[in-house]
This record gives C-alpha cells, sequence and structure tokens, in this order.
C-alpha cells in the first residue's frame, strides 16, 4: 500500500527547501552562458600560441570550420566561438540524455536524497574543474563531469510530485519551473559581472567560476541538512502519523491516460525545434538589427522575466493539458513571425509569445508525464521523460542552423513554425487530460 501523503506544512517546508536548493543550481549553472564566446576564445588564443600542438581544441575548430564552409552561404568567422559553444552545448545535452534514466531509477531504487546528494558531488567537482581549467582540456573535463552527474533538474521534478497530490501537482510543477526563468533571468547578468573581476591570471573566470562553486557547496550543504526522503516507499513514519482516508492516498498504478511513448515523443518533437530556435536567436538578431551581446541579452532577460510572472500567476492556476496548448501555440506563432518580421517592435513581440512558451509547455508536459507513473517508478519514468528532451536539446541547434544557413530565415523558420504545428497537433489530437481521482 502506498503511504498517505505528508501534512501541508511538512509540504510546505520541503517545498521550500526544494525551491531555494534548485534556484542556487540553476543560478550556479547560468553564471557560465554568458561567458562562452569570451572563454572559448581565451583558451582558442591561448592555444594559437603554440602553432605546432594539435590540441583537442584546435582538432574540434579544424572540424568545425570544415562543417561551416560546406555551406552554401559564407558564414562570418565571428561565428567560430559561437558554433563551438553550441557544439559543447549539445555534447552536454547529449551526455544528459545517456545518464538522466539511469539517475532517475537509482532515485527510485535507492530514495530521491540519496541520488540527489551524489549528483551533488559531480556538480562539485565540475566546477572544481572549471575552477582550475588553465586549458581548453580542463574545461572540457568539467562540462563532461557536469553533464554526466546533472541530476538536480529531474530530481526536484520526482520530489515535487512525491508530495503532491493530483490537484496540487501542476501548481508545483509551474514553482519548478519557476526556478529556471528566476534564474536565467538574474544568473548570467551576474555571471558576466563576475567575470569581469580577475583574480587568476591563467584563468580569468576563475572569480565566476569560484562564486559558482560556491553556490553548489552552499546547495549541497542545504540539502544535506533539510532535505528528508521523499520517496513514498522510504519516507520517514514521522510523515505519516495522521489518519487519511484510502480514498486520499496516492495510487501505486494510477490509471494511465496518455502513453509515455506519445509524451516523450512530444517532448522530443517540441524542444528539438524549440532548442534549434532558441540557439539561432543571436545569429538573426545579429544579422537582422546588428544587435550587440548586451542587447540580445536585454532580450533574453525579458523572455525570462515575462515567464517567471505568468509560471506564478498563470501556469500554476492552468490544467496541465491547457498549459502545454496554449504554448505551443503560442510558439507555432512565434516561428512564422520571426521568419517575416522586418521592424524590433516585431522582435519583441515573438519574445513574448516564446516567454509563454518557456513558462507552459515543459511544466506541462512534466506534470502530465508525473501523472502516468506510480510512485515506486516515478524517478526512471521522468528520467526517460527529461532523457528525449534532451536528445532534442542535442540535435536541435546542429539542424536547425544548417537549414538557417543553407536555406536562410525565411525557409527556416517557416519549416520550424510546421515542425511545431505537428506539436500542437499531437497536443490537441493525441494527448489527453488526466483523470484526477477526487478526495475525501
Amino acid at each position: 500500500m502506498a503511504n498517505p501523503p505528508i501534512s501541508p506544512t511538512e509540504r510546505k517546508r520541503i517545498l521550500r527547501v526544494i525551491f531555494i536548493s534548485l534556484l542556487l543550481d540553476l543560478i550556479s549553472f547560468t553564471f557560465i552562458l554568458p561567458l562562452f564566446p569570451r572563454l572559448l576564445e581565451f583558451y582558442r588564443n591561448l592555444e594559437a600560441a603554440d602553432p605546432s600542438s594539435n590540441s583537442v581544441l584546435r582538432r574540434i575548430l579544424f572540424g568545425l570550420n570544415a562543417y561551416k564552409q560546406s555551406f552554401s552561404r559564407p558564414i562570418s568567422d565571428r561565428y567560430d566561438i559561437v558554433l563551438l559553444g553550441g557544439a559543447l552545448g549539445s555534447l552536454f545535452s547529449f551526455l544528459q540524455a545517456i545518464t538522466s534514466p539511469f539517475i532517475g531509477s537509482l532515485s527510485d531504487k535507492h530514495g530521491r536524497r540519496t541520488a540527489l546528494l551524489w549528483s551533488m558531488a559531480g556538480n562539485i567537482a565540475s566546477v572544481a574543474l572549471w575552477v582550475a581549467a588553465t586549458d581548453f582540456r580542463t574545461f572540457l573535463a568539467s562540462r563532461v563531469v557536469g553533464g554526466l552527474s546533472e541530476g538536480n533538474v529531474q530530481l526536484a521534478t520526482a520530489m515535487a510530485a512525491d508530495i503532491s497530490d493530483e490537484k496540487q501537482r501542476g501548481s508545483t510543477m509551474a514553482l519548478v519551473g519557476a526556478c529556471f526563468s528566476i534564474a536565467f533571468t538574474f544568473g548570467p547578468a551576474l555571471g558576466a559581472a563576475l567575470a569581469n573581476v580577475e583574480t587568476l591570471a591563467a584563468n580569468p573566470f576563475a572569480t565566476a567560476a569560484g562564486f559558482s562553486l560556491l553556490l553548489i557547496l552552499v546547495e549541497t550543504l542545504y540539502l544535506y541538512l533539510y532535505l528528508p526522503e521523499t520517496r513514498p516507499a522510504t519516507r520517514p513514519a514521522k510523515f505519516s502519523n495522521f489518519s487519511v482516508s484510502k480514498a486520499a492516498r496516492p495510487a501505486e498504478h494510477p490509471t494511465r491516460t496518455n502513453s509515455y511513448r506519445l509524451l516523450n515523443a512530444t517532448h522530443f518533437v517540441f524542444i528539438l525545434f524549440f532548442s534549434g530556435m532558441e540557439f539561432s536567436f543571436p545569429f538573426m538578431t545579429y544579422d537582422l538589427f546588428a544587435y550587440t551581446p548586451s542587447q540580445s541579452g536585454k532580450l533574453l532577460g525579458f523572455i525570462g522575466l515575462l515567464a517567471s510572472i505568468l509560471q506564478g500567476g498563470v501556469t500554476r492556476r492552468l490544467p496541465p493539458l491547457r498549459a502545454v496548448q496554449v504554448g505551443v501555440i503560442s510558439c507555432a506563432a512565434s516561428f512564422f513571425l520571426l521568419g517575416r518580421l522586418t521592424t524590433e517592435a516585431s522582435l519583441w513581440a515573438a519574445a513574448s509569445l516564446l516567454a509563454v512558451t518557456t513558462a507552459t509547455v515543459v511544466t506541462g508536459l512534466n506534470t502530465l508525464s508525473s501523472f502516468e507513473a506510480a510512485a515506486s517508478e516515478r524517478g526512471g519514468k521522468l528520467g526517460n521523460h527529461r532523457s528525449w528532451g534532451q536528445v532534442g536539446r542535442a540535435l536541435g541547434p546542429l539542424l536547425f542552423c544548417t537549414l538557417y544557413w543553407w536555406a536562410g530565415r525565411d525557409v527556416a523558420y517557416a519549416i520550424g513554425g510546421a515542425g511545431m504545428l505537428g506539436v500542437v497537433a499531437l497536443a490537441f489530437g493525441g494527448l489527453k487530460a488526466p483523470q484526477i481521482q477526487p478526495t475525501n
């Protein structure tokens, strides 16, 4: 028999721990995002001093340049670093796709808390390598370790589902989603500011990396001290010392309304097109409006801020399927607008539509996925669901930017919009609203 749900007071306390720890984790994670161009340029210039070397970075850049030269339209050399950053992002997502199901399954077997603390150990090692990264090889190792060990997001999602009944599930997942929006609004700006403080000549980014490491260490200690086990089969008895009716207990084998194949396929296709559009955004704003990195950062900050407001005020009140439907319609509209816009006003309108998408789709899909899993298999199922999204995130930038450079902006975004209409069809014609059991 499944364990009864925890008391409202204890649930609120655990949610606070999940929110604060995930926010620390994501702020630390986003520190590096605006630094990628300068950071990779630093390593490229460092290794250019020795033209006879056959370093890892030199071989990677040779392959990327060969790929770039294959396009029918010339690609400026200013994008070499962007391509390298995209390749590293794809590597990180690919590693996440491999490890997410294993991390989830381990949390089902040994508990969420245990799995999360082991994941944090890997995160600490990853950021510590970044602090010590005076050459590209060490920096690459830090990204590999991080990709293999990062499990905070999926485990936070599983823990949020563990402590929520079916009616609370959507609003709880929106809280997890809000962490993303808040972190992506403030984390990159903080990372960029810290990068201007040089404390180690051999690694000009050691200050940002060191502060990121500090956040991860604080998060790990906070989790160790305050996070209880949430997986029902191993939940401490003190959470269950109150009477609850059988009807109010979560079903061990829930009634399933959506197949995992359909949910995972929807997640994969959505992320495939959406991540490709995300990665192409700096290219498009530069080509059309000569945007500087600072201007692009303001635009992305606007998207994150609006998304966090929507998640706190709108998404948490929407049924999960409706949230997905609203988000994919907004995304399809933004694709077609991005393919035809000629003014900055239209660009900001498209950004507003993307904020709606950011605030709704992944949160809604995670919620729908959590409804289909019994408590004993939730970690593994949500890990698989995340894995398919990470496959899409690994492939999307490469495929979409290839299309962008081969066929041009109009064709690329038109095809992207058509692909998103396919996701709209899945959201309205394939996915179904979960059957929420009434509670007494």
